[in-house]
């Protein structure tokens, strides 16, 4: 009981009643309904984080408190594992629905409105759907996911991090063999990936045992992190020899069982088809759909709201380029293209252009940070770096994505970026990339939610989709309004990272519900973006990988700027947008209707307080 209290520190808000009430009251609230909801909070998110060694290493909230064995451990991947899972959420569902709303203050109900409308997807159709993803692909899966976990996560500080840092590589043969088990029932369920991606993830498997142990990301990594940690260099060769016995004996077998998994899979698999051609596949995309936007927008009302909103961005960009002389008379296609292949706005395919390019995104999230009090008076108080993604598997990943930072402060926040192809980061783009990972986007936002320390924890870390990538979209929006994007080249890049998303709602839909093929995808991407043409494949096979997800930026970013509209119209020259903004932030990531509500309610206790 004594941990317990301890993690309920953190976990919950109640920390004097815990304290005052000792280990009689945390036995009640550990097996039985807690007495108030915020502790039915704390609990639930608890018992969760506890199922997740990996999570807890990620947000580190048990290290200052000296509790560190977690980071010895891996997830369980397990069937039984995810069994367990579920009917914890089908129990906590049913207790949370118990909390009558009329006991509860405003903050309380708010709370519970957030938690069920992730739980009520969870236990009503998770169930159903639970198997209807493809946990190893060419974007994530154990097999990119473990090494990069280890690279990015895994502190080392001393002696006992290393030798944890080797345990969890001695513990990779058990956790591979589980997910082995669900990719095989699966299977038995008809439900196998497309098939490039068995081609990519096989290469990108091979590649990695392949590689000398010495040489990999994982020796490489825990070298790194010994050395800059100072540990004693008879501690460093020790270890360093015990990992390198694992790599070789217990991790690079497990990838070659896997890597045999997928070598007979190949000869099964001789389509890409997107989820409608899996049992209930249209069903599972309208859960998709409604999981990822928050909204009950139906996939043809998406499709063609994409259309539209192509049209009227592409429109925007002509524009621009034919007062800045290009010969637009070719129509969008040719004209961005020529653009696009124009060298002054690139870096040298060279291990120099790439070290230019990350500077170059530090130097513009450094400019930005110093240039938000007009819009913004709240700040994210966690810093933020930049790094490239790891070369092992930037081949088959994003342009970019962001690993939030520790709660310790421990860790930055970190925007990764794709450097494999030099002809995917032109210089136009830089600004609204940066912009949309680090700050005001992601970072900005993420840290930010972090901070909110009147807020129950689990609204502290739950990511909306809509909500999350609909802000960093906006973000990049506000960063030109900011006068941050004054080179009309920059502008055309701010455009072209919105019409980008706007194509996501055609191709996403089209793919998952209008049966497109892969080429199909790729063509309309290509014809209407002028993304370098590895981009635009990677993005289209992310999409038959992750289906819905794409749809969530635009989907949310409009409805964050009908919501502001919707303030300005209402309150005029009170419209204060610093507060708008904290109003957005403060309040952690929500589902799209509930983020109305609280924008309406802003707009109401405005115009009260000024009539009042």
């Amino acid at each position: 009981m004594k941990i317990f209290k301890k993690i309920l520190k953190i976990f919950g808000s109640l920390l004097v009643l815990v304290v005052v009430l000792g280990g009689l009251f945390a036995a009640h609230t550990w097996y039985f309904k807690p007495v108030t909801i915020d502790l039915f909070f704390a609990r639930t998110f608890l018992q969760i984080g506890l199922e997740s060694p990996e999570m807890m290493s990620s947000i580190r909230v048990l290290e200052p408190l000296g509790i560190k064995g977690h980071n010895a451990e891996l997830d369980d991947e397990s069937m039984e594992a995810g069994d367990r899972f579920m009917e914890r959420m089908r129990e906590a569902h049913q207790m949370l629905k118990s909390y009558e709303d009329e006991s509860l203050d405003e903050a309380d109900l708010m709370s519970k409105r957030v938690a069920l409308s992730m739980m009520d997807l969870v236990v009503e159709d998770g169930m159903r759907f639970r198997f209807h993803n493809y946990p190893v692909n060419q974007l994530f899966g154990v097999q990119n996911g473990f090494p990069s976990f280890m690279e990015s996560t895994h502190q080392v500080d001393s002696v006992r991090d290393a030798e944890h840092y080797v345990t969890r590589l001695s513990k990779v043969g058990v956790k591979f063999d589980q997910v082995l088990e669900g990719l095989r029932h699966r299977e038995q369920l008809d439900i196998l990936p497309p098939q490039f991606v068995i081609t990519k993830v096989l290469e990108e498997m091979r590649n990695f045992v392949a590689t000398p142990a010495e040489e990999g990301i994982l020796m490489v990594a825990l070298t790194r992190k010994m050395e800059e940690a100072a540990l004693p260099t008879d501690e460093q060769q020790r270890i360093a020899l015990d990992a390198r016995a694992q790599i070789e004996n217990t991790v690079y077998p497990a990838y070659g069982r896997l890597i045999a998994y997928f070598e007979q899979l190949d000869d099964k698999v001789s389509e890409n088809n997107g989820v409608w051609a899996l049992p209930d596949g249209d069903q599972l995309y309208a859960l998709a759909i409604k999981l990822f936007t928050t909204t009950d927008y139906t996939a043809d009302y998406i499709h063609d709201f994409g259309l539209s909103e192509v049209d009227r961005i592409q429109a925007g960009i002509m524009e621009i380029l034919e007062t800045e002389g290009w010969d637009v008379s070719g129509g969008f296609t040719a004209a961005i293209g020529e653009m696009a292949d124009n060298e002054k706005f690139y870096y040298s395919d060279s291990a120099e252009g790439r070290e230019a390019i990350l500077a170059d995104y530090q130097s513009i999230i450094d400019e930005v940070a110093e240039r938000l009090d007009p819009y913004f008076d709240v700040k994210n108080e966690s810093g933020v770096e930049v790094r490239r993604i790891p070369e092992f598997k930037e081949k088959t990943s994003p342009g970019a994505y962001y690993q939030r930072p520790a709660f310790d402060g421990s860790r930055p926040g970190v925007f990764f970026a794709n450097l494999y192809d030099i002809q995917a980061t032109p210089t136009y783009s830089m600004r609204t990339l940066a912009y949309h990972e680090a700050i005001p986007g992601h970072h900005f936002q993420i840290a930010i939610q972090q901070q909110q320390k009147d807020l129950p924890f689990f609204r502290r870390m739950i990511p909306f989709t809509a909500y999350t990538e609909g802000w960093a979209l906006y973000a990049e929006r506000v960063a030109w309004e900011l006068g941050l994007q004054e080179d009309p080249y920059d502008n055309i890049g701010r455009l072209q990272a919105e019409l980008f998303r706007a194509v996501r709602l055609v191709v996403d839909t089209g793919i998952h519900a209008k049966r497109w093929n892969r080429e199909q995808a790729i063509e309309y991407m290509m014809v209407n973006t002028g993304m370098a043409e590895s981009d635009v494949i990677a993005e289209i096979e992310r999409y038959f990988v992750m289906p819905g997800q794409a749809l969530a930026y635009k989907v949310g970013m409009t409805k964050i700027l009908e919501l502001r509209d919707l303030a300005q119209a209402e309150l005029g020259e009170r419209f204060d947008m610093r507060q708008f903004h904290n109003v957005v932030l403060t309040k952690g990531a929500l589902p799209l209707n509930i983020l109305e509500e609280v924008v309406r309610d802003y707009i109401a206790d405005t115009q009260g307080g000024a009539t009042g």
